[in-house]
């Protein structure tokens, strides 16, 4: 089954498996999905042909992982995901791992970025077995020179405690900020060749285009062509 097949599911399955989340709250998260996805910021994130801004951030682990580092032995795919609370990101990176395989075996080194704190990274690499580098962009720096950051409005932040998400703890006090679901493949000289970003969290670049976009750099496509999103 493709991701984007199980992200599908898991949308459609939302009101039955939750049948306690309010009327309201629904209504709320509505609402500033509609607000953002018309706010523009997916078309002004960066995208296919932009360089990409570099960035040191802790690994679960601690360890500082950069960018040029990772550049420096091939091609990068990187990742921004909300967090180990948000169920669509789960399922994303599950599928990424099903395929680290398949992209590391084209050269390619994956890594996924959150705002969250190390601590919680190292719980979800631990949960779901993860082979690849999670690390911390505390307060979305990187995020936001990737023009992937945006604030909660005071509402959805509301439904997000009621939850009991509690981001203001797992992401280090910086409950409000958030990155945008992003993936993008960048090659060694730091271009960004494929991207994919959407306002709304519940879609997610699927693993299968990613290889195919890796696949496109690795036979010379140019960053436009290879642009599949």
């Amino acid at each position: 089954m493709s991701l984007d097949a199980e992200l599908s599911a898991l949308r459609t399955s939302f009101e039955s498996r939750y049948p306690e989340v309010p009327a309201e709250h629904r209504e709320v998260m509505r609402r500033a999905a509609q607000e953002l996805a018309a706010s523009g910021q997916a078309d002004r994130a960066l995208s296919a042909g932009a360089d990409a801004p570099r960035f040191t951030l802790p690994s679960a682990t601690g360890r500082a992982v950069a960018l040029d580092e990772l550049l420096a032995a091939g091609p990068v795919v990187l990742t921004f995901y909300r967090g180990a609370w948000c169920p669509y990101c789960n399922l994303a990176l599950r599928a990424l791992q099903r395929y680290h395989d398949a992209i590391a075996a084209r050269g390619a080194r994956l890594v996924a970025v959150s705002p969250q704190i190390p601590d919680e990274s190292l719980t979800l690499t631990e949960k779901h077995e993860l082979a690849f580098d999670v690390l911390s962009d505390l307060g979305s720096d990187t995020a936001a020179r990737y023009g992937l950051a945006f604030d909660l409005t005071d509402e959805l932040a509301a439904v997000y405690d009621a939850f009991g998400f509690d981001l203001q703890q797992v992401n280090g006090g910086h409950a409000r900020t958030l990155p945008l679901p992003a993936t993008y493949v960048i090659d060694r000289d730091g271009v960004v060749r494929w991207a994919f970003v959407d306002t709304d969290y519940t879609r997610r670049a699927e693993p299968a285009d990613i290889l195919t976009a890796l696949d496109a750099l690795a036979g010379g496509v140019s960053g436009d062509a290879a642009q599949l999103s």
